[in-house]
């Protein structure tokens, strides 16, 4: 899967995050949305390192800098998404759910 495609996100780096902030969730409820968002980044900012340690040899380089000022500009865009769906109510932390299963 490429860092770089939009359903990357969706796929990998969404689910990994709320993962990551599961058990900041447990200590405290409000720390659900800025580890959530720490996750989110820290998987993304993985994603592109390990796209350039493999693409180091590539001669096409400006197109991966181009894709990687892109890349940042969807990853801004899902922050906030990520951040409203929350505030909604749309997306619950983790810790509610292991609390429903109680």
């Amino acid at each position: 899967m490429s860092p770089l495609s939009w359903w990357n996100d969706l796929v990998v780096n969404i689910p990994l995050a709320y993962l990551f902030s599961l058990p900041f969730s447990l200590i405290h409820n409000q720390l659900f949305i800025p580890s959530f968002i720490i996750g989110y980044w820290l998987s993304n900012l993985l994603g592109l390192l390990m796209m350039h340690w493999g693409g180091e040899r590539l001669p096409h380089q400006n197109h991966v800098a181009l894709n990687i000022k892109h890349s940042i500009a969807v990853s801004i865009i899902y922050s906030i998404i990520i951040v409203i769906a929350v505030m909604l109510g749309w997306l619950e932390s983790p810790a509610e759910y292991l609390a429903y299963y109680r």
